[in-house]
């Protein structure tokens, strides 16, 4: 099969690339784009390190051949902050000190942020169900459930967190 052109909304710009069909969006991530916020890590969708936005979803970059999403909106961990300042999932991840080795974390604060654009006031169980697929060998994750808790609440919406906690 010869490769394509894909057309992808990467963290809000119109961004081309040339693929072969085995290219998966990870790879395109990181080798055609730069961007090396999402890890390769299991390489088999089990971890969780490579979890990245697509159309608002979370989903595990490793496994999608990014010939599949020409079109969609891809927004990774890069493009979360608005140049030194850090997305409010990002801060509260710093200052409830929710990473240790940092190698999960990209993935982690990619599937919270999707939690909370789409449920702004979640539980310990929403945020808990929202993270399940994204494996932390270092920090435990009560910090890192703290931390998504704190964003809602930073956000306006953490009624349910705060009550929960």
């Amino acid at each position: 099969m010869p490769s394509r052109i894909v057309t992808l909304k990467l963290n809000g710009a119109e961004r081309e690339l040339i693929a072969r069909p085995s290219t998966t969006l990870l790879s395109a991530l990181r080798e055609t784009f730069g961007l090396m916020g999402a890890k390769r890590g299991c390489a088999q969708g089990g971890c969780g390190s490579c979890t990245v936005l697509l159309d608002g979803r979370p989903v595990v970059s490793c496994l999608i051949p990014v010939v599949t999403v020409d079109g969609s909106a891809v927004e990774t961990i890069e493009g979360l902050a608005d140049g030194d300042r850090l997305g409010d999932v990002q801060q509260a991840f710093v200052d409830l000190f929710a990473t240790q080795c940092g190698f999960c974390t990209p993935g982690m604060i990619m599937s919270a942020t999707a939690l909370l654009n789409r449920k702004p006031d979640p539980t310990r169980a929403d945020v808990t169900e929202a993270i399940c697929g994204n494996v932390c060998r270092c920090t435990g994750y009560e910090p890192i459930i703290a931390a998504v808790l704190a964003a809602a609440e930073h956000r306006g919406g953490g009624a349910h967190a705060e009550a929960e906690v």
